[in-house]
């Protein structure tokens, strides 16, 4: 690491120095550095405990236990200025503890550590939102034997790094990065750079017999899903056109849990929910943050006059942390017992006509809006017609 001196247009080195001369600790300081910044590490985790020690029979503790986006666990262990010769055995020992965590175990785990830090809100719900998926059902946590091991040192010993390369070609998912601090006046700078890179692995089985029976249901549900919600659509499209609702007229079934419709604007769109628990009407905000943010706010300034219009109070979902925003309206039903299906599809039949009356003559002053605040050559600012965006 060099520091720039604009005066004289020169570079000067800055001296690497160890942890320990900063008093820094590895749990207290570097723990917690990656723990509330995860993507130091090159990739979105979802950090889900630190410290654990729900192990059986042992009072070992890992320092932080992550979910990555494919839904593996990562076990990251922390070490300061030397990795120390038993790091890789430790680190083994907790992939072999933690290879037989199932879904209901790692939201447990979650969920405690959300409770635990005052994070608030549920585990189920903030491991669908990282992996983006619709329902819980559908989410697969640490698969197979496809556990991942990182670890950070500021130095790795020669019998480390040896015995972490043969791992690699046996095709352990690991990676190593070196931590190094820089001091320069009263400023303390952190370099984080991967060492020894994860390479591509073929997936080899040696898991948990309850685990992958787990992993074959939730397949096979998958499956059946697919076909249901295929049908579903199928049904509801033919009774939307029965009834001479025409915003859906060149949409087709879909496997999916939702189906869009264009609103006229683009990244803007009617969505039906089709979920076991519910079916909804969504019109979505699905552009540019900042714009779906404002064209939100704009209308729920007038949610009475709204609401009124469509008859019904709907859910407004501003939804800050997230890039869209929603306003649904949804009634419980079983969704997957196909006897419902009638009352579900009558539900929709009745009040999508409502959605689409109550929201197409906003959408003149939404464009307005977009053009107004995003300029001419923004995102929707120009008309889609019939855009499933």
């Amino acid at each position: 690491m060099f520091r720039l001196n604009k005066a004289s247009n020169r570079i000067a080195k800055l001296k690497p120095v160890r942890f320990s001369d900063l008093g820094f600790g590895e749990r207290t300081h570097l723990q917690e550095w990656i723990a509330n910044e995860p993507e130091a590490l090159g990739e979105e985790l979802l950090i889900i405990q630190k410290e654990f020690a729900g192990f059986d029979d042992t009072k070992e503790r890992l320092d932080l236990l992550a979910l990555d986006k494919t839904g593996a666990l990562v076990i990251i262990e922390n070490k300061l200025d030397d990795s120390g010769r038993d790091v890789v055995w430790q680190c083994l020992k907790y992939a072999s503890y933690c290879s037989g965590l199932t879904k209901a175990a790692i939201a447990d785990i979650f969920q405690q550590y959300i409770d635990k830090h005052n994070l608030g809100g549920r585990a189920d719900e903030r491991i669908c939102a990282f992996l983006e998926k619709e329902d819980f059902s559908e989410v697969i946590l640490n698969p197979g034997n496809q556990q991942r091991l990182i670890l950070v040192a500021a130095q790795f010993r020669k019998e480390v790094t040896s015995t972490i390369l043969w791992l690699l070609k046996h095709g352990l998912r690991l990676q190593c990065f070196k931590a190094t601090p820089f001091r320069c006046d009263d400023d303390v700078f952190l370099t984080l750079d991967q060492v020894i890179p994860l390479p591509e692995a073929e997936e080899f089985m040696i898991g948990v017999a309850a685990k992958e029976q787990e992993e074959q249901v939730v397949e096979r549900g998958q499956a059946t899903r697919h076909t249901l919600r295929t049908a579903f659509w199928h049904q509801t499209l033919e009774a939307l056109e029965k009834a001479g609702v025409e915003l859906y007229g060149n949409v087709s079934p879909s496997k999916d849990h939702w189906l869009n419709a264009g609103s006229g604007l683009s990244s803007v769109h009617y969505a039906m929910i089709f979920c076991h628990d519910f079916v909804g009407l969504q019109f979505v905000f699905n552009g540019a943050k900042e714009r779906n943010k404002a064209l939100f706010d704009h209308l729920h300034s007038r949610h009475s006059e709204i609401e009124k219009r469509f008859g019904a109070k709907l859910d407004w979902r501003r939804m800050d942390d997230n890039k869209a925003s929603i306003i649904e309206y949804r009634q419980d039903f079983v969704g997957h017992n196909r006897a419902v299906w009638p009352e579900m599809i009558k539900w929709l039949v009745r009040w999508l006509p409502s959605m689409e009356k109550t929201f197409a003559p906003e959408i003149e002053g939404m464009r307005k809006i977009v053009r107004t605040r995003f300029g001419k050559g923004a995102p929707g600012a120009s008309l889609a017609v019939g855009s499933e965006d």
